[in-house]
């Protein structure tokens, strides 16, 4: 087995992109991807900790959650979760961030990479709010690279085809949880019912 360790041996079997591929690539938001944007509703965020540590976080809410202030930048709200908050530290460890927005039924993706910075702004909260909630936190992007990526992934994974999607699946937290506290079978199902509860009637608050 070869492994590859330079961009020249990456380079011979993937040859460099040709000069229309690069012209997509852009430092700012054009007219399709302010519109791809407004209609998202999920997307995936990526930051990296000082230590290298990458997390991707899921990040989802109704369709245009991600405000645009400009053709350079944007603002997301935080909303509750599970307080871990592994992505916000690592915003304040360096502030490098990725994004890949997807719409459903739409094969291509945008993707976004910037610098962001965490604000806590009464006035800013409340124009992010959402069912009467203002959100928790405001996170800024500045946009440094964006374009849009094309859809031959999402159709390889038949994405957005629901005859090729499996099965639901159920995952149980208490079974992760649960014999990692000490805890019993009965406590891991106490679990699994918070968050099922969490799911159906504390969508938008944790309490």
């Amino acid at each position: 087995m070869a492994r590859i360790e330079s961009v020249e041996a990456l380079r011979r079997i993937l040859p460099t992109p040709r000069p229309a591929t690069m012209a997509k690539v852009l430092s700012e938001l054009d007219e399709q991807a302010e519109a791809f944007v407004r209609k998202c509703a999920f997307l995936l965020l990526s930051t990296t900790h000082a230590d290298g540590t990458i997390e991707v976080s899921p990040k989802g809410d109704e369709p245009g959650f991600v405000r645009i202030e400009d053709s350079r930048t944007l603002l997301m709200p935080e909303r509750i979760g599970n307080n871990l908050a592994f992505g916000l530290q690592n915003i304040i460890a360096n502030g490098q961030v990725g994004m890949i927005f997807l719409v459903p039924q739409t094969g291509e993706t945008v993707r976004i990479s910037g610098r962001a910075e965490i604000l806590d702004d009464a006035d800013l909260l409340a124009r992010l709010g959402s069912k009467g909630r203002p959100a928790l936190l405001a996170t800024r992007i500045h946009i440094t690279r964006c374009y849009f990526h094309c859809a031959r992934s999402v159709l390889r994974a038949q994405l957005w085809k629901p005859d090729a999607w499996p099965a639901p699946a159920r995952v149980s937290f208490g079974r992760v949880i649960a014999p990692r506290i000490g805890a019993n079978e009965k406590v891991a199902e106490q679990i699994d019912q918070r968050v099922a509860t969490a799911y159906d009637t504390n969508l938008w608050s944790n309490g």
